[in-house]
């Protein structure tokens, strides 16, 4: 059986998304509305989330997805959108495996719990980041949205790393897990010195590293369940002390887990903000947002430590994105910076043109978690539809093309020699590889002659959803058929994409 990556293979589509990405209340008050947590019902974690001037900046995980480190601008902390990667091509220890080449792969492998910042006197934007607990890398940037460049190969793993640039330009970086230590950096990004500035007694990790007045705070996690910050009055190097900041608070979303992790920042105005994530199984992990104030003491202080609070006035007015819903033709000179590949892409084997997307033989295989040019999406919650179509008429005999909800025990919807088929059970095992290539729960035959079909999913991600999935299907985008059963297993546990 021949099984190419002609059609798009996605966890969700953007031609019609039935999801609300930035809800808003009724004004609370004063002159501001309200926002709504999640802010974004989208698997973005291990947030790191700064300010240059006016305009706000969120940095993500995406593992082995490409390219690497999704990047979001805002100007209110509540609307984003998708504006770049900072690793154009996932090019690590082991390019084989992050290529799908040899037979490798590096699923739940590559980006994660890595730190990006703006340096002023050099004009670049720099992003840092241990992959595979082994070695550090570092890229820049002259603008978020263009090229970024590796720039320094470090032989040691800052673990979980957050960057400062401080006051006097000097960089730091804090890591590790457990024992946290800080790195002071030199300008090519070498180390000049390094100290553990804290031994802990339980489990701690995610480091964030900023200087605020005459404090060093290291915001620290203790997954899944509660934040700590670290503070220090004598410098970088610490001694620091130790102070819950968020103790099991009750998340905005009814069935998450508690806020934990992620970055501050404050507003031109000089308010602070907590932007967390909280695991919004099976949607993914989802960023919230809260403000906070320093105490006389000079620790963060949320508003409540019993509730995350669901709603708040903006933190100032609102500035609009383009919206998450709608419709992409591919008609562009590349692909938007919201869609990204299941590992690195064949480039040779897919363009854009007038006619779209168009994918072309990169790999013969039977397994979907190989093949090569897989092209996804972040679903979109609480609940939301994606619908594709494809042109088929160049497709050859034992070619599969579809639409899929991508994780670690799959599902999908496909053409396959004029059947419409719906598969089941692909699912990863031990080592995340693959245990079973799935089988064809429902079919139906494609009308003869056909050149166009259109394939939908309906999936519910809300943790107190039904965490129901449907798939559809047509031949003239109007008129769908459901295809089997509603989906429940392949939504029921942690999505492949919960990163």
């Amino acid at each position: 059986m021949k099984l190419t990556s002609v059609g798009l293979l996605v966890l969700t589509s953007s031609l019609s998304i039935h999801a609300s990405a930035v809800p808003s209340g009724p004004d609370h008050g004063g002159t501001l509305p309200n926002y709504t947590n999640p802010v974004l019902w989208e698997d973005l974690a291990d947030l790191d989330v700064f300010r240059v001037e006016d305009t706000y900046y969120y940095s993500a995980s995406n593992m082995a997805f490409s390219p690497g480190a999704p990047i979001l601008k805002s100007g209110d902390l509540v609307n984003w959108e998708y504006i770049g990667h900072s690793v154009p091509t996932l090019e690590f220890n082991n390019t084989d495996a992050y290529s799908l080449d040899g037979g490798k792969q590096a699923y739940v492998k590559g980006i994660f719990a890595s730190s990006m910042r703006y340096r002023a006197s050099t004009r670049s934007w720099i992003w840092i980041g241990c992959v595979e607990y082994k070695h550090t890398f570092v890229y820049e940037a002259a603008d978020p949205t263009g090229d970024w460049e590796l720039v320094k190969f470090i032989d040691t793993c800052y673990y979980d790393c957050g960057l400062l640039i401080d006051d006097n330009d000097d960089l730091f970086v804090a890591y590790g897990n457990t024992n946290i230590s800080v790195a002071q950096l030199n300008d090519d990004y070498s180390e000049k010195s390094v100290k553990s500035v804290f031994n802990g007694t339980f489990y701690i990790e995610g480091s964030r590293f900023y200087h605020i007045g005459d404090q060093y705070y290291i915001l620290t996690t203790q997954p899944a369940n509660r934040e700590w910050t670290l503070k220090s009055s004598s410098g970088p190097f610490g001694p620091y002390e130790i102070k819950v900041f968020a103790d099991e608070v009750d998340p905005p979303t009814a069935g998450a887990g508690y806020p934990h992790q992620g970055g501050i920042v404050d507003t031109p105005n000089g308010d602070w903000y907590y932007m967390a994530f909280i695991d919004d199984y099976p949607e993914g992990r989802v960023p919230v947002l809260s403000p906070f104030h320093f105490d006389s003491d000079g620790w963060p202080t949320l508003p409540s430590n019993q509730t995350f609070n669901q709603s708040h006035p903006y933190p100032s007015k609102p500035v609009p994105v383009p919206p998450k819903t709608g419709i992409d033709r591919f008609r562009g000179n590349k692909l938007g910076p919201e869609w990204e590949w299941n590992h690195n892409p064949d480039v040779s084997a897919y363009s854009l043109s007038k006619r779209g997307l168009v994918l072309r033989t990169a790999s013969v295989t039977p397994d979907l978690f190989r093949a090569k040019n897989t092209l996804t999406h972040r679903i979109l919650g609480p609940s939301s539809t994606a619908t594709i179509h494809l042109d088929i008429s160049k497709m050859q005999a034992g070619d599969r093309a579809g639409l899929a909800l991508f994780r670690d025990n799959m599902a999908h919807i496909a053409i396959q020699d004029g059947q419409v088929q719906l598969w089941r059970n692909l699912s990863l095992g031990a080592g995340w590889n693959t245990i079973s290539t799935g089988f064809v729960e429902a079919s139906a035959p494609l009308p003869r002659g056909a050149r166009d079909v259109y394939f939908s999913l309906h999936a519910n991600v809300a943790p107190q959803s039904d965490k129901l999935g449907t798939f559809s299907w047509s031949t003239n985008g109007k008129n769908f058929q459901q295809l089997g059963n509603a989906l429940f297993d392949e939504l029921d546990v942690l999505l492949l994409r919960w990163v």
